[in-house]
């Protein structure tokens, strides 16, 4: 048994195992024999021998570095780069494929070394934690790759260098050199130190290098809008050749550091320059170069802010001189203006989609800048009143847009000549496009004022196109956010129109064989006053004798249905039809009440003339109200000849006096292609129906005594949910509350808190002036 020990020792054994060892590391033959000798004679020594595991270490570790001297001297023996190269990457492969093999004989010895048991052997990951394959890289990374490495990383950069000149040569070399990089570590924590330190960091300088000389040439030679299209191939070249020839596994970031670095050199060095092109490419429409700088500005930090500007100036600028241009035309004709504002707005669209893909940051600047023409009140603007009964604020002027939106949207609900050549999908779209432009509107209150009234006109005059497009704006408006009080009080005005509705046809059905047939032929609406119209409204007429009788009939009748409600006669808003006569022949005429009371003065003696002054006391209307229901029979646009005549013969309402002459002409007809018609019908109400003068004037103080209002209660509704809040976060939170009806001015602000102050609503903080207390 001793002399068996003794013969366990390393000196015994290790000639017989070295012959083995040593055709591992060429690479030659080994039978199945030498390979289980080895594992055995390594198993024994290490196990028999004390110091036999740092014996065979040592032994090991000097055939390694012989053969790695002996490889460095064929690799040197080449003076050109690519055989230089070739070389390395031929002894790498053969050596490095060794390092998964020479280590599984030595599993003894890592043991042994390690201080483990013989049972924890083959629990290890040896590929990741092997002594001996350790041992064969740090000797290779020691002597022969810190010789030749500088050679190495020069040849495989010139290597690169020619590529990008355009000339040809086997990208295996510079691939096998960096491998040789990523495998060399035998660091288990930091698996590409080697690499990044060396081959990645000489990658970079070179890279930086080539661009420093070349970017610039390229700029003075060819200008801005060339070298755009060469920064952005060299970006797409330079990152394809990354992928090639740097590392690209998930936890290396090396191709995204060469693309920053090459951002930095063609793009950002060249910012200004190239920004400098900008507002040029705008003005002239050049998607395509515009989306070219917007890819490589994009890559530059903080790189398109200088763009996001000039596409808002040029939106403003623009847009703003597109419409007073087109001045004349749109102030008079609401549908040309809501047509110009779509325009720009799909001319501006279209800009930012094909220039810069719908990015959200440009669509912010196409937005605000769209806002600003929406809101300008350059071309014309909405006169609100400058004091208010208890304010004493004076209002800024403010765009008239949200007027003609509603006068558009009218125009497409109202039995009209443009609603009639549309369809019903072509209404709705222009409806929808409408609602686009109504986003952008800062005071969308007074768009809400405009459109009740039109509804009102059309709902109490039977002249919607369609019901169903009526009922469905307003669940539009509801989807775009309108505030839900204004939204269902339209909504209460439909109800009551189908109320009014059974009533009448219950009055009718009661009355049928009363007062000689009129039941039939006259129709009563029955409205709650509160969502259709106010008591100034309301206007003093003398109606027909026929008219006169059967209003306390009407009345009876609805004090049996409801007790205690109260009929108020809104005459301003009825119409009829009247049968007229003259030398010419018969006519049926549509009219308003107040246009009946002045034609029903000939009904007794038609060929008569009658001055204003007698007109005045016959039909007791105001007389702004008689001068422009008179002008509208004397002057009526659309017919040749008019219902009366006048003496002296005047241009305005205003030219009347007490002591002119009217008669009816015996001459009116109707003309149709040139002929004379002896009877036929006429719709004489035209857009005089439901505003007086003085009904439009508090139609202003309306909408600005209704926002002092909105912001008092916006202001109430915050401090109670509060309790306590700063100034600076109280006026933040209000506009973001009022933001869809409309954006109050920090007078109007300062002054609401004041009053609320005054009226005990709200108190300031005693220890801070900037802060508001709620007062219960």
């Amino acid at each position: 048994m001793l002399k068996q020990q003794g013969q366990l020792q390393f000196e015994d054994k290790w000639p017989a195992m070295r012959p083995t060892v040593l055709k591992l590391l060429h690479q030659e033959t080994v039978s199945r024999d030498e390979w289980q000798d080895l594992f055995w004679s390594v198993h024994s020594v290490c196990l028999w021998d004390e110091k036999g595991a740092n014996k065979v270490h040592q032994a090991l570790h000097e055939d390694i570095l012989d053969f790695i001297r002996d490889a460095q001297t064929r690799v040197l023996s080449h003076e050109e780069d690519s055989a230089l190269l070739k070389a390395y990457i031929a002894e790498w492969s053969k050596f490095f494929t060794q390092c998964d093999y020479l280590p599984k004989p030595f599993g003894q010895l890592e043991a042994t070394i390690a201080g483990k048991g013989h049972q924890s052997v083959q629990k290890k990951n040896q590929a990741e934690e092997s002594i001996v394959r350790k041992l064969m890289l740090d000797s290779w990374n020691q002597s022969i790759f810190s010789n030749i490495k500088y050679r190495l990383q020069d040849s495989a950069m010139k290597l690169v260098h020619a590529e990008r000149n355009g000339e040809a040569f086997d990208s295996q070399l510079v691939i096998g050199v960096r491998e040789s990089y990523v495998n060399l570590s035998s660091d288990c924590d930091d698996k590409l130190k080697i690499y990044r330190e060396n081959f990645e960091k000489a990658y970079l300088e070179a890279t930086e290098s080539f661009y420093r000389t070349k970017a610039p040439e390229y700029l003075a030679a060819n200008g801005v809008q060339e070298y755009m299209k060469y920064a952005d191939s060299k970006l797409k070249e330079e990152e394809q050749r990354a992928t090639r020839y740097l590392e690209t596994r998930r936890d290396c970031k090396s191709v995204e550091v060469l693309v920053t670095c090459c951002v930095n050199v063609l793009v950002t060095v060249f910012k200004d320059t190239i920004i400098a092109e900008c507002p040029i490419m705008i003005r002239n429409n050049e998607t395509r170069k515009l989306h070219l700088m917007f890819s490589l500005m994009d890559r530059v930090e903080r790189g398109i802010d200088e763009m996001l500007r000039y596409l808002e100036e040029h939106i403003k600028n623009q847009g703003l001189a597109d419409m007073i241009s087109s001045a004349d035309l749109i102030t008079t004709d609401s549908e040309q203006y809501v047509e110009k504002l779509l325009e720009l707005f799909n001319r501006f669209s279209h800009l930012v989609k094909e220039a810069f893909n719908d990015d959200p940051r440009f669509l912010t600047s196409r937005d605000m800048a769209y806002k600003h023409i929406v809101n300008d009140t350059s071309i014309f603007k909405l006169e609100l009143p400058a004091k208010i009964k208890s304010v004493g604020a004076k209002i800024q002027p403010e765009s008239k847009c949200p007027e003609l939106l509603a006068n558009y949207c009218d125009m497409l609900l109202r039995k009209t000549p443009l609603s009639k050549k549309l369809t019903s999908e072509e209404v709705e779209r222009k409806l929808r496009e409408v609602l686009l432009v109504l986003k952008y509107v800062q005071n969308k209150d007074v768009f809400m004022r405009y459109h009740k009234a039109h509804l009102t006109r059309r709902l109490i005059l039977d002249s919607s196109a369609d019901n169903e497009k009526e009922e469905n704006m307003v669940e539009w408006l509801r989807e775009v956010g309108m505030p839900a009080d204004y939204v269902n009080k339209l909504a209460r005005m439909f109800q009551d129109i189908k109320v009014s509705e059974d009533l009448n046809q219950e009055f009718k059905e009661a009355h049928r064989n009363n007062n000689e047939g009129l039941a039939d032929s006259i129709s009563i609406k029955i409205l709650n006053a509160g969502a259709w119209a106010r008591s100034s409204d309301r206007v003093s007429v003398t109606l027909p004798m026929e008219l006169e009788d059967y209003i306390p009939q009407v009345e009876e009748f609805y004090r049996q249905k409801h007790s205690g409600r109260k009929l108020q006669w809104h005459h301003l808003m009825s119409n009829g039809i009247i049968a007229f006569s003259n030398d010419v022949g018969k006519f049926d005429l549509e009219v308003t009440t107040f246009q009946m009371a002045v034609l029903f003065a000939w009904n007794q003696r038609p060929k008569d003339r009658i001055s204003y002054e007698s007109l005045k006391l016959a039909t007791e209307l105001p007389d702004a109200e008689l001068r422009k229901t008179l002008f509208s029979l004397v002057a009526f646009a659309k017919i040749k000849r008019q219902i009366l005549v006048c003496d002296p013969e005047i241009k305005t309402p205003k030219d009347f006096t007490d002591n002119t002459l009217f008669w009816v002409n015996q001459e009116f007809g109707l003309i149709k292609n040139g002929k004379l018609q002896r009877r036929g019908k006429m719709n004489l109400i035209g857009r005089l129906q439901l505003s007086t003068d003085r009904s439009k004037e508090e139609d202003n103080e309306g909408i600005m005594q209704l926002r002092i209002f909105r912001v008092q209660e916006a202001i109430v509704k915050i401090l109670k949910m509060r309790k306590h809040i700063s100034n600076a976060a109280l006026q933040t939170e209000l506009i973001d509350i009022l933001k869809n009806m409309f954006a109050p001015s920090k007078k109007m602000i300062k002054e609401q808190i004041e009053w609320l102050i005054e009226h005990k609503y709200m108190r300031r903080d005693d220890n801070n002036l900037n802060h508001f207390i709620y007062m219960a």
